[in-house]
């Protein structure tokens, strides 16, 4: 019966990955059985001004490209998450001796004027730490764009700010079901960001998260149904401008450091509009202490906001529904 059970789930896997293939407008293989053999040509051949999503279906392999999406409406969805392998070594500090801005520094590059991208079924890596021992500022997805979804990955950097979008004024970014690794504020949202039911593996004592939301007083980063682990004494989160954050449903591994998210003055020093303390929780709990500092306290929050009234509609603000896209998404490839 284990046998029959394990069988069917792999049935049901091979029938999705499938239906993601058969419905995909390009396929991207390294053995050549595909479209193209490179992720970035693909990116290429996508028309401009795109206007509906189109769909880069990507093969098992390592692909060791560093990636500019510059045009709007993109899915890349790749075999597998762990068997799809997007590596490269970048180092910020290093891209900028030769260059004007970050754009470039990523693994994976948006342009700032992007919108409605998919990503689902990859691993991302920024390894430059691994491979020369430097653990300074390190990016694998970098950019600014909007309505940014990434489901079922693993973003991982050998440095700081592993997921940087930074799209300060209006970015809405959605991610589910997604493991994020790295150094320093490596989940280090600017604007409205929603993550849930996805883990967070911290190197560093500082900060594992960060959030920018200095341009609205509504922006906030809100993480549901997620865990966080790390180092011994790895610290929960940091920032160095207005932010708000909502944590609800959330364990620490008992490897957290008994420091609370904190504001980290700058050089010029910099005034809040909003004030230090908008940092909410709700349910969560240590793996075997509770600090005092995660105590729930939604109801000090603007609106004083419940639990269950908490998801994506809310968090943007009617101006985009994520999980409507997501269905839409589904329904186009069980069509």
């Amino acid at each position: 019966m284990k046998n029959f059970t394990w069988l069917f789930f792999l049935i049901i896997i091979f029938s999705v990955n499938n239906s993601f293939a058969l419905s995909a407008d390009i396929i991207v293989s390294k053995d050549s059985s595909g479209n193209f053999t490179t992720i970035q040509e693909a990116l290429n051949s996508v028309p401009e001004n795109n206007g509906k999503q189109f769909i880069i279906y990507i093969k098992n392999a390592v692909y060791n490209e560093k990636l500019y999406i510059e045009k709007s409406n993109i899915a890349l969805i790749g075999e597998n998450r762990d068997s799809v392998k997007i590596f490269f070594a970048e180092l910020r500090k290093n891209w900028r001796v030769d260059h004007p801005d970050d754009y470039g520094s990523a693994v994976i590059n948006i342009k700032e004027d992007v919108t409605d991208l998919f990503f689902k079924n990859l691993t991302v890596h920024n390894n430059y730490g691994s491979i020369y021992g430097d653990n300074d500022h390190q990016f694998a997805i970098r950019g600014g764009g909007n309505k940014i979804i990434i489901i079922d990955c693993n973003i991982i950097a050998d440095g700081g700010d592993t997921l940087s979008l930074w799209n300060s004024e209006s970015g809405m970014y959605y991610h589910k079901n997604c493991y994020f690794e790295g150094y320093v504020d490596f989940v280090c949202p600017r604007g409205w960001c929603y993550v849930t039911d996805s883990k967070f593996f911290g190197h560093n004592l500082n900060a594992s998260i960060w959030h920018d939301g200095s341009k609205n007083k509504d922006q906030k980063f809100v993480i549901r149904n997620s865990s966080f682990q790390g180092i011994t004494n790895f610290g929960l989160g940091r920032f160095h401008r207005d932010a708000q954050f909502f944590l609800l449903d959330c364990s620490f591994s008992s490897d957290m450091a008994d420091k609370k998210i904190y504001f980290k003055q700058s050089d010029p020093p910099r005034t809040l509009q909003w004030g230090m303390d908008r940092i909410y929780f709700f349910n969560c709990h240590g793996e075997k202490t509770d600090y005092p500092w995660h105590a729930d306290n939604f109801e000090s929050a603007e609106g004083s906001p419940k639990a269950e009234d908490i998801n994506p509609k809310w968090v943007f603000g009617e101006r985009w529904d994520p999980e409507k896209v997501l269905l839409e998404t589904e329904n186009k490839f069980n069509n």
